[in-house]
């Protein structure tokens, strides 16, 4: 997501870009993402509630324009007494109702998404190469500005400890008739959310920091099921599609987007947009638009 959003905004402005990826679009965590606006897990940062609302304006004009997979869902949060959180400015509709709050925000279902992303690229002549890279020694090879959107990857190819995984499994249902997402970040057992799409509905989840592992656990399913309907009683019973799992590319201290102050060798530019988290979704177009205020005329 963060890649290909960054791609369309340079295309756009007249760039020649290429793609490289070690793997297809749809065999990355995006197309694991339940990827719903919302900054999980970001701290109070100007430049992140910038980047959310950006992206919250692109995704609302998207769903507007009937672009696939992209749809504007109500939402409860059950939420303890407390003030309105800090994203809620860029968010028109909130409302504050003490132990709830309510707001309609984007959701994406990402596989038609990411397949739109793709073909708009390509329809603007933008190749996608497969390759996976050693080092970024290598992109500078291939053009005189590189940005690198590598997720987790980032951690390896910039000696950057910072970046490590934080495991997300979910659980897809049949979706018996919701049409409201439904929120509760601070359950005892863990975060708690169920989001439905056109044909299923996304139940989860966890956040595991340091966790690699993305191998199927049933017995963690089963717990995401039960906190699942215990807060929305309308999924008993509902049939199980599937259980997936993703790794998503954390940063301690948060994105790093812009450009680095050293040139690759071959003087090569440097710039980064990597390390969202769970929030890539949630801040893409809005780093995307960053990467190509750095790129420059």
């Amino acid at each position: 997501m963060i890649g290909l959003t960054s791609a369309i905004r340079l295309r756009e402005a007249g760039a020649r870009v290429a793609l490289v990826a070690a793997d297809p679009p749809a065999e990355t965590v995006s197309a694991v993402a339940a990827a719903v606006w919302y900054p999980t897990r970001t701290d109070p940062d100007p430049r992140v509630l910038a980047w959310a609302g950006q992206t919250y304006d692109e995704l609302a004009r998207q769903a507007a324009t009937g672009v696939p997979g992209v749809v504007m869902r109500p939402t409860r949060m059950l939420v303890e007494p407390s003030d309105d959180p800090w994203w809620s400015p860029v968010v028109p509709d909130f409302e504050d109702h003490g132990r709830e709050w309510r707001f309609t925000v984007p959701t994406v279902e990402m596989v038609p998404y990411l397949e739109w992303l793709v073909a708009r690229l390509a329809g603007g002549g933008v190749p996608l190469t497969r390759r996976r890279l050693r080092g970024l020694d290598e992109a500078a090879e291939l053009a005189p500005v590189v940005v690198n959107a590598t997720g987790l990857a980032a951690g390896e190819l910039c000696a950057d400890a910072a970046v490590l995984p934080a495991r997300g499994r979910i659980v897809l249902v049949a979706n018996p008739g919701i049409e409201t997402s439904v929120r509760r970040e601070h359950h005892p057992a863990g975060m708690v959310y169920v989001h439905p799409r056109s044909r299923d509905v996304v139940l989860g989840g966890t956040f595991e920091p340091g966790e690699w592992d993305t191998g199927p656990d049933p017995a963690a399913a089963a717990r995401i099921v039960a906190r699942c309907t215990e807060l929305v009683p309308e999924l008993a019973g509902a049939p199980v599609l599937g259980e997936l799992a993703g790794l998503r590319p954390v940063r301690r201290g948060g994105p790093r987007v812009g450009p680095d102050p050293d040139p690759l060798p071959g003087g090569a530019r440097l710039i980064h947009n990597y390390g969202h988290g769970g929030a890539g979704v949630t801040l893409s177009w809005g780093c995307a638009a960053t990467v190509l205020v750095d790129f420059g005329p």
